[in-house]
């Protein structure tokens, strides 16, 4: 009888073998599925004597082939991939608009100034004065054009942010869910490999959008929390994150737990989050201040030299530009009801001919100014300069971004290597196992053909 029973329990465990390798072989295709296999343990004999070889084989659990070390790996990864792609698209918008030779702030200085030239010429033609403020109107609306598209990817942050954040709940809420229903199942001895993959799926999917750290409990359960250590799961509670405007037009985050309210600092955030706070503080807002400070520093200039000369009828002159620092659509413009003659071109209010200031407003071009994110620079280089520091804000990214995606998947290769299945691996597998279930059924017929004969003799 112990012949039959140790095959009986071999059969058993190569059914629960083949089981488990044809659930790894439907979910080859799987996203996040992580494999599984039968652990076999041999079981000691039941009888004593030196005889007894044992009682069979038991299947003591099933193995779920997951690392937690390569999960780390791959959720960091995906937080640092997600980080820099957040940011390039704003980065290339950026140069396309400031790069552009149609709209660009440097062509508008350049025909201001070659207005201003062809002045010079005849300091007394009221065309060419009429030609200075067209140009001077045209100079004013590049730079309003670039304020306006600053403002509109600032607003379309904003609604980015809002929308990453409502992710952010519902996935912390499904990841508090599923620990629920894993430490029910597990608690229940029923196997929760599945509920774990859904719960790793999900929390790579927040890593995408959050630096996250996870620490894993006995119930198998897991704990989630931002990289500064505020909670957004515990347990099966999950704490909801919010974001709210502030009086100087920004947006403040905060998470809620329990009956706690955290204040959420935007800096090392990561993943999509992060990015947006990186480009919006560290790039859009000091690009925003230099922008306004060059078209500021033109318009002071300009008006203060502007106010030293005279017109063509002998009268102190008036400002040409006007600056307004709090809007975004209308920065710069020409003063209103400005005429050409009204232009302080001439240093001598009896010469109106006299060219002495309008040859001082043109060597402003070289005069130095204070720019926010360059420090001084001339008026003519400041947003070349501008040009140049964001084009390498956008290579210096776009080569992190290179090697963000290169880690990611070498994170993702890694992780396959313990946790994928292997259509190969599996195929052999299944031969092995299938052999072993038909070797014990073999031993249970020649059990069966023993028991008979010796039924036989004893008739």
């Amino acid at each position: 009888m112990s012949l039959i029973n140790n095959a009986l329990t071999g059969t058993l465990a190569a059914q629960a073998a083949l089981s488990a390798t044809g659930q790894n072989i439907a979910n080859v295709m799987t996203p996040g599925y992580t494999r599984q296999a039968a652990v076999l343990a041999s079981v000691q004999p039941m009888q004593s004597g030196a005889l007894s070889a044992g009682s069979g084989v038991a299947v003591s659990s099933l193995q779920r082939f997951s690392d937690d070390y390569k999960n780390l790996q791959m959720w960091q990864a995906a937080s640092e991939l997600s980080n820099r792609s957040t940011r390039q698209p704003y980065l290339d918008q950026l140069e396309q608009v400031m790069g552009d030779d149609a709209s660009g702030i440097n062509n508008g200085l350049d025909a201001f100034f070659s207005a201003l030239n062809a002045a010079s010429v005849e300091p007394s033609s009221v065309p060419l004065r009429a030609q200075v403020i067209t140009a001077a109107d045209a100079l004013a609306q590049r730079f309003n054009n670039l304020t306006t598209v600053l403002a509109n990817q600032r607003a379309s942050i904003a609604q980015q942010r809002t929308t990453l954040v409502s992710q952010i709940n519902s996935s912390t809420a499904l990841i508090a869910d599923l620990n629920k229903r894993i430490s029910l199942a597990e608690a229940a001895g029923v196997n929760a490999s599945g509920l774990m993959d859904a719960r790793d799926q999900a929390i790579d999917g927040l890593a995408g959008m959050v630096s996250i750290q996870v620490v894993n409990h006995p119930d198998g359960s897991r704990n989630v929390s931002l990289k500064s250590g505020q909670p957004l799961v515990v347990g099966t509670t999950a704490s909801r994150l919010e974001v709210q405007d502030t009086p100087a037009g920004t947006q403040a985050l905060t998470l809620k737990f329990a009956s706690e309210v955290f204040a959420v600092r935007d800096e090392g955030l990561g993943g999509q989050l992060g990015g947006l706070a990186d480009f919006e503080y560290g790039t859009l807002i000091p690009l925003r201040q230099s922008i306004g400070d060059i078209a500021s520093e033109i318009s002071t200039l300009m008006n203060a030299q502007l106010g030293a000369g005279y017109t063509l009828g002998g009268a102190a002159g008036g400002p040409l530009f006007v600056y307004d620092a709090s809007s975004s659509t209308s920065m710069l413009s020409v003063a209103a009801g400005v005429l050409p003659q009204d232009l302080g071109f001439s240093s001598d209010p009896t010469k109106p001919g006299n060219s002495d200031n309008l040859l001082a407003m043109i060597a402003l071009r070289n005069q130095p100014i204070t720019v926010t994110s360059l420090g001084t620079v001339r008026v003519g280089d400041a947003n070349t300069q501008l040009i140049g520091k964001l084009g390498m804000d956008s290579q210096q990214n776009q080569a992190s971004l290179t090697t963000a995606t290169t880690v990611r998947n070498q994170a993702e290769e890694s992780w396959k290597s313990t946790s994928g299945v292997n259509n190969d691996e599996e195929a052999v597998n299944l031969i092995q196992f299938q052999q072993m279930y038909q070797a014990n059924m073999k031993v249970i017929t020649v059990a069966n053909e023993l028991f008979d004969s010796t039924l036989a003799m004893m008739g």
